[in-house]
């Protein structure tokens, strides 16, 4: 479905101060819908032709809606349309025409006109079932009363405001409660929901005539309204209650005639924020914990191995100690996070450092990263990481023997180059050395070698994912994991 500007850009000549004026009121006219009880149509008239498109539609959530399809986008000849047509010629207030409508219901539609800065630029439809069977009570007479301040205001183009208001999820709709003020701030109405909330807050005396800060509710949304003539929004709160208070004030020219104050009780939200900071906190001190520990591991097998004969128990030893401080890596980063995912981005470079570290002056290893790996679960990142690990190792120990007949200094760098290529749905890792290439006829499966073992453990059972050895220039390792989707917790192997 085209959003609202792409509509107008495709139908008319709209300016681009008019597109933001026309966004601004679907942004936040569910309000206006549940204040009437109604659904809510916006026509703009097609360019070079006498038809109009619905470029907005929008539902109640305070009764049944009479347009169960979406009708945004749809182009509507006049003669469908001769109220809305009447509207814009005479750019004012047309109501109580009679209509069916596509189920077969008996609606009441008011055209609203749409003004910015003095010019029609559109016409709002209410469109509501005929109420026959009962008279209205008070609530929702002054809901009713309520929209119809809000659409005069619509009709002199002073709403919505010249501001883009900032609606959260958390934003206090209709249902969740509603007080009505007067000029001078006193309350004239408030819903049961809205004397709902101000008890939370601590006010169990009467509420009508009286202004909120003489009640004990001490906010600066309502006076900061009337102040400035715009919306505002505060966090109110008493003790572990908190209540969100939107202020709307209700203009006529330059007078605030009231306002429409909004109010959500959310302390079971923020009690649930507050859980959910200390649940981040403590799962990053897990991660801290455990790379500690697994420093401390890493440190024992460095310990261990630099007291041995050199040999193939003392490589053993070596090979291990570098495979914990992969794992210690992602845990560093996890443990500086708040969820549980980690750019792999930032664990390439410490695992390529620690390769170039091992070779040292005899054996001299360069390591150039390209590509963007992007986000991983923890679960993908730990085991790719030591897959990454076991690649770079080998290319820094086998792509060219130390004294190579064919490097006269015998002291020539060992270029490696790792590539990383996210689609959204796998990624592909290729590591591609300047060596000597694998011997004919070599293959992962059949190698005694214990780290592409893991390698191949690790990509095909674990990551479900697929490893292509070949020669080119070099030896070259591709892996492709899925990512898409969360994999299982890393297991050891």
């Amino acid at each position: 479905m085209a959003t609202l500007a792409e509509l107008l850009q495709e139908h008319t000549d709209a300016p681009g101060p008019v597109v933001a004026h026309l966004q601004r009121l679907v942004a936040g006219w569910g309000m206006l819908s549940d204040l009437c009880f109604a659904d809510l149509l916006l026509f703009v008239p097609v360019r070079n032709s006498p038809d109009f498109v619905v470029v907005g539609q929008v539902r109640p959530t305070t009764s049944q809606t009479l347009h169960p399809d979406d009708l945004v986008g749809h182009v509507i000849g006049v003669d469908e349309q001769t109220i809305v047509s009447r509207a814009w010629r005479v750019g004012a207030v047309v109501e109580d025409e009679v209509r069916v409508t596509a189920r077969s219901e008996r609606a009441r539609l008011v055209c609203i006109p749409v003004r910015h800065q003095g010019s029609l630029v559109g016409i709002m439809t209410r469109e509501s079932a005929l109420s026959v069977r009962r008279r209205p009570g008070v609530l929702e007479r002054v809901y009713v009363e309520v929209f119809d301040r809000l659409a005069r205001m619509i009709a002199r183009g002073e709403y919505p405001f010249p501001v883009d208001e900032t609606f959260i999820s958390e934003t206090p709709r209709v249902g969740d409660g509603v007080l009505v003020l007067d000029e001078s701030a006193r309350v004239d109405f408030a819903s049961p929901n809205g004397v709902n909330a101000l008890h939370r807050l601590g006010m169990y005396s009467g509420i009508d005539g009286i202004r909120l800060d003489e009640a004990g509710i001490h906010q600066s949304a309502v006076p900061l309204a009337y102040q400035t003539r715009l919306p505002t929004v505060e966090e109110v709160g008493e003790g572990d209650t908190v209540v969100i208070v939107r202020c709307i004030p209700l203009l006529d020219g330059s007078d605030v005639t009231g306002s429409l104050v909004l109010v959500r009780d959310v302390s079971d939200l923020r009690r649930r924020d507050r859980l959910l900071l200390s649940k981040d906190a403590a799962i990053r001190e897990v991660h801290h914990r455990v790379k500690n520990n697994l420093q401390t591991i890493s440190s024992l097998l460095r310990i261990q191995y630099r007291r041995m004969p050199h040999g193939e128990a003392r490589h053993a030893l070596e090979e291990s100690e570098r495979r914990v401080r992969s794992i210690a890596v992602v845990h560093e980063i996890l443990s500086r996070d708040t969820t549980d995912a980690v750019d792999f981005n930032d664990i390439v470079p410490p695992l390529a450092r620690m390769t170039e570290d091992m070779g040292g002056r005899d054996r001299p290893v360069h390591i150039a990263c390209h590509g963007e790996a992007g986000r991983l679960e923890a679960s993908v990142a730990t085991p790719l990481a030591v897959v990454l690990n076991e690649l770079l190792q080998n290319a820094a120990e086998h792509a060219r023997p130390l004294g190579d007949p064919g490097d006269d200094s015998g002291h020539s760098p060992i270029e490696v180059s790792v590539d990383m290529h996210r689609d959204g749905k796998a990624l592909s890792i290729r590591v591609h050395d300047n060596g000597i290439g694998f011997p004919e006829g070599f293959s992962a499966e059949g190698s005694s070698s214990l780290g592409l073992s893991i390698v191949n453990g690790l990509v095909c059972s674990q990551l479900s994912g697929t490893i292509t050895m070949f020669n080119q220039g070099g030896a070259v390792v591709e892996i492709t994991v899925p990512v898409d989707h969360q994999s299982d917790d890393f297991v050891s192997i």
